[in-house]
């Protein structure tokens, strides 16, 4: 049976690509107050969908004690750091949230490219989280120093990126800086496309389970056209022989043969005089 990725499994890729790309970003640069609390609020959600992933792998195992030879450390990704408060023990939860990260992401990969919608979908889905997250993060660095732009804090900008890559636009959150704007003008265009992937890949879905009932239904008339063959076949053997029969009871009897008794070559040659 072949092995497919689910949504879920899409979705887990997704936050995989982003724990690596966040780590990297809170490594190299030094956050503002409001940008350290965005990512946080980030961590939350990433640490919720890990921890189901989590349990359902630990649900599907087999073997519950060989999963925990490994699954330990899925266990301790899913602690938000920001519960700790010493700085080793917060880079210790994140290299171990990295780990786990590449390891969901080399489970799934392996499976994913099989079918490209299912690529084009997770590429889509890749792309509408990290330009959520950054899209957040670059309009709050831009938009946080001027005091007359409503994006002022770390909620404010994730709900402005939320709105705008979905291309909803409630207009109560808008950039009135230069880059801002063109930030917002790139999730825009970014978002139109992006969720017209998504509706082809919805398409796709009806599409295949469309061509799949065609399939089945085409592999059962054949059965059935194999299995009518059959049966007349096995029919038209049994009036051979019952013919055959009644020739040699007349024969026996000396009476004259039947109107509805054939000789073989007469049987065999039935088709072409009526043809």
């Amino acid at each position: 049976m072949k092995e497919r990725v689910t949504p879920f499994q899409l979705f887990i890729l997704v936050l995989s690509i982003y724990v690596i790309t966040a780590m990297a970003v809170s490594m190299l640069v030094t956050l503002p107050p409001e940008l350290s609390r965005l990512f946080q609020y980030m961590d939350y959600i990433v640490c919720l969908f890990f921890f189901i992933d989590f349990c359902q792998r630990f649900m599907r195992a087999e073997s519950k004690l060989a999963y925990m030879r490994w699954g330990w450390i899925d266990l301790l990704a899913c602690i938000p750091a920001g519960l700790f408060q010493g700085a080793r023990m917060f880079r210790v939860v994140q290299v171990l949230r990295v780990l786990r990260a590449i390891k969901s992401m080399e489970m799934i990969w392996r499976l994913l490219f099989r079918n490209r919608a299912e690529g084009v979908f997770a590429s889509a889905a890749t792309a509408t989280v990290l330009l959520v997250a950054f899209g957040a993060i670059t309009m709050l660095m831009v938009e946080s120093p001027n005091p007359e732009s409503p994006i002022n804090t770390a909620e404010d900008a994730l709900w402005w990126a939320i709105v705008t890559v979905t291309t909803v636009g409630y207009g109560d959150y808008y950039p009135v800086t230069t880059l801002g704007r063109v930030v917002a003008v790139l999730l825009m265009i970014g978002g139109v496309g992006l969720f017209g992937s998504f509706a082809a890949y919805i398409s796709s879905i009806f599409i295949a389970d469309d061509s799949e009932r065609e399939s089945r239904e085409a592999r059962a008339q054949r059965d059935m056209t194999r299995a009518l063959h059959h049966q007349i076949v096995e029919l038209t053997s049994e009036v051979r022989e019952l013919r055959q029969r009644l020739d040699q009871m007349h024969d026996a009897s000396g009476a004259p043969p039947s109107p509805y008794s054939l000789s073989s070559s007469d049987d065999e040659n039935r088709p072409n005089r009526d043809a």
